[in-house]
């Protein structure tokens, strides 16, 4: 069992950043993709989010959270359905101090929300520096809670070290197995190709590393709820 200890109620706030927005041909288009898609992750994962995810800026959104059962799933679909545009993740929990508006995620304020503002800011910071396992996807947390927020850190950065070099078929690939939960014999038959093909794939992404860590990070982030949720 992995403990958080909080003298407050959790929330999960999660705010994304467009990497290079400016750089973006026909970013209009996009940000009417980027909407469709928020859209779809507000309506499959209703039951866990308290603000809907909402587009604040031309190249940022957010969203809040009362569970954190599916907030892996959550980015993962944003960023298969973003691809090639890659974006950068803060996820903060913390308590919000204000009205909570369950439509849009615009008024409301509060350490969760800090937290994940000091998430894309060191990461940015990181970038500037080229390190290269920075990652894509930084997680701070509020109270007492140093050595789980080093641990899910540390698992982040390494899923970010497996899947930076995924060509376009792979992620395709590892994508469709993890959202559909398919075998590799479903997978070649949708993909149409051989068994021993999606085997190769999956052997050089480290599907199964990064299934496990993915896994893991669900689990440990599920035991962050709110239970007096709007």
């Amino acid at each position: 069992m992995f403990f958080f200890f909080f003298k407050f109620d959790p929330y999960i706030a999660i705010i994304g950043d467009i990497k290079n927005s400016k750089n973006i041909e026909e970013r209009g288009k996009f940000q009417n993709k980027l909407n469709k898609i928020l859209n779809e992750i507000n309506e499959i994962y209703s039951d866990s989010i308290s603000s809907n995810f909402t587009i604040t800026l031309g190249d940022e959104f957010q969203g809040l959270l009362h569970s954190g059962e599916h907030v892996m799933n959550i980015i993962q679909y944003i960023k298969k359905e973003s691809y090639p545009i890659k974006i950068r993740f803060g996820i903060g929990i913390g308590a919000i101090t204000t009205d909570i508006n369950s439509a849009i995620s615009i008024g409301a304020d509060g350490p969760g929300y800090y937290k994940a503002r000091d998430s894309i800011e060191q990461l940015k910071v990181l970038e500037k520096k080229n390190e290269s396992t920075y990652g894509d996807i930084q997680i701070k947390i509020d109270g007492d809670n140093n050595l789980q927020e080093l641990s899910l850190n540390s698992i982040l950065k390494l899923m970010y070290c497996i899947e930076k070099d995924w060509t376009k078929k792979q992620r395709e690939v590892v994508n469709y197995v993890l959202f559909e939960k398919k075998n590799q014999t479903e997978t070649a038959h949708y993909f149409n190709v051989t068994q021993s093909n999606i085997q190769q794939i999956l052997s050089k992404t480290h599907f199964y590393a990064y299934k496990d860590a993915f896994d893991s990070v669900n689990k440990i982030l599920s035991e962050v709820k709110y239970d007096n949720k709007l």
